[in-house]
């Protein structure tokens, strides 16, 4: 399994995940066709699917083209979600599969939008799984709730995906990693993890690098959201419970405004 990230638009990643014996493709969110497909016909592979993690434009902008431009293709996306171009729908629990070697299981986890569909990617070769998060998961952040609650969220993170092994990679669907960084070290700026993942970052950045991927095991240790459900965590927003620490942080992101103010409660 081969996956190549495509970077699109100003921040974006679209991906393709290629099963290496046969050279058959999946595109992930292939908001500019024309990069993905290059891409792919670089890689030697033909894409004959797209998986769409959510209607927002900027994920599912390119179906309508791609199908264009690959007659014949399979677009899908989530059942609960008003998916542009959609061919296929999917829900929690659907079963994908790719080429000879690769198995995708559709898992629903809704907030940023109602429908949001997550990949999870496995290779009978064994090697690490992966997940495709959209913008439910980023490296050291999440989306923000556009259409769901902190229980959503929750459930979505932490259950759903927090359930997946340690090992899987988490290509996300931006490249807002230093950024979440900086934010994440405003929330807790003792954690020796966030400042080294940081430094990693910027460099990566610094030569044009994309940070993708992480994997399911950093993000409980550099991504608050993620950290919920430790006291200590709890303790520093005065919360009750690990949704009440969501809700908190991703309060307190969306107020935001990029500085490098520590954040303690007697702020709000």
């Amino acid at each position: 399994m081969k996956i190549i990230p495509v970077p699109c638009l100003e921040d974006n990643y679209a991906y393709l995940i290629v099963d290496e014996s046969t050279k058959k493709a999946a595109a992930v969110d292939p908001v500019e066709p024309e990069k993905v497909l290059k891409a792919a016909s670089e890689a030697g592979a033909d894409v004959d699917c797209v998986l769409t993690t959510h209607h927002h434009w900027d994920h599912a902008g390119g179906n309508e083209k791609i199908r264009q431009q690959v007659p014949g293709i399979k677009v899908f996306g989530g059942s609960l979600d008003n998916v542009k171009g959609c061919t296929d729908q999917v829900e929690n629990g659907t079963k994908l599969s790719l080429g000879k070697d690769i198995e995708i299981l559709c898992l629903h986890t809704p907030c940023h939008t109602k429908g949001h569909i997550s990949y999870y990617v496995t290779s009978k070769e064994g090697e690490d799984p992966a997940a495709f998060t959209g913008d439910t998961l980023f490296i050291a952040g999440c989306g923000r709730f556009f259409e769901g609650t902190a229980e959503q969220m929750y459930q979505s993170l932490i259950v759903t995906l927090g359930s997946l092994p340690k090992s899987t990679r988490v290509y996300c669907g931006h490249e807002y990693t230093v950024k979440s960084l900086k934010f994440m070290l405003t929330l807790e700026p003792e954690n020796e993890k966030m400042k080294q993942k940081l430094e990693w970052a910027e460099k990566q950045r610094e030569t044009n690098q994309p940070t993708v991927p992480s994997t399911i095991g950093d993000e409980f240790e550099i991504n608050t959201f993620m950290r919920v459900d430790l006291p200590e965590i709890q303790a520093k927003f005065g919360a009750k419970s690990p949704v009440e620490a969501l809700r908190e942080v991703r309060k307190i992101k969306d107020n935001w405004k990029g500085g490098n103010e520590i954040y303690c409660r007697a702020m709000l």
